[in-house]
Formats: structure tokens, C-alpha cells, sequence
């Protein structure tokens, strides 16, 4: 199902982790589109999801990618709850569409991650 979802939005699915996926994408938008359809594809199955993006530079290996945007969307995750899409504020200022919100969810620090990071829970008033 991730798989299908990531290439409807023109994803790449990088790697599955064992009960989660890495994935990238050419937008914030396609992303958090992504993340909103195959919530709801998983919420009809009767399976709750989280979901952490981030806009960032990554380096592309052999069949990987790593570097601090993929270090920051992993410490994201842990900040996000069931059924709930978490991002940064740079994903929040880059998105668009009428149909997307984003409500505050405070400033926090990311271990390994220097600064401090404003993050938002990621809505939609419609389906994908």
C-alpha cells in the first residue's frame, strides 16, 4: 500500500523499516499528500499511523539517502502521535493548498539536531 501511494504522489520509496517507510519526494505538498492518503487508506483497515516530513537537504547513495533532512524527519516521528501528520516549519511555509492547516505544536529541541524547531500538526479538509 505504501508503495502505491508514494508513486501515485511521485514519490520514491527509498526503504521499508521494518514497520515503516522512507520516502522522498520533489515537494513538501506531494509529500503531506502522500501522508494524508495512505493514513486514510491504513484508518480504513483498521490501522493507526504516524507521519514526520521535513524539507531539507539529503545526500542520495546507493539505494539510500541520509544527511541531516533525513536525521531531523526521524526525530520528528517520535514528536508524532497516532493518526497524526507532524512537520516543520519549513515544510509548513513551503506547502500549499487551500485545504491544508497547520496548528502549532510548540518549540522543541531534536537530539542530535542543533537549535530549536517549531513543529505543526499537518491537516486536510479533504480526501486525497
Amino acid at each position: 500500500m505504501a508503495r502505491a501511494e508514494v508513486g501515485r504522489f511521485h514519490g520514491r520509496l527509498v526503504k521499508t523499516t521494518g514497520d515503516g517507510v522512507l520516502a522522498t519526494f520533489d515537494a513538501p505538498t506531494r509529500a503531506l499528500r502522500c501522508a494524508f492518503a495512505l493514513m486514510g487508506s491504513l484508518d480504513d483497515a483498521g490501522l493507526g499511523i504516524r507521519a514526520a516530513i521535513h524539507t531539507g537537504e539529503i545526500v542520495i547513495g546507493d539505494g539510500d539517502v541520509g544527511g541531516i533532512g533525513v536525521h531531523i524527519a526521524a526525530r520528528l516521528l517520535a514528536e508524532a502521535g497516532e493518526r497524526q501528520v507532524v512537520v516543520t516549519r519549513t515544510v509548513r511555509d513551503l506547502a500549499t493548498g487551500d485545504d491544508l492547516s497547520f496548528a502549532p505544536l510548540g518549540t522543541v529541541s531534536l537530539r542530535g539536531v542543533p537549535g530549536e524547531w517549531d513543529l505543526f500538526e499537518a491537516t486536510t479538509t479533504k480526501g486525497d
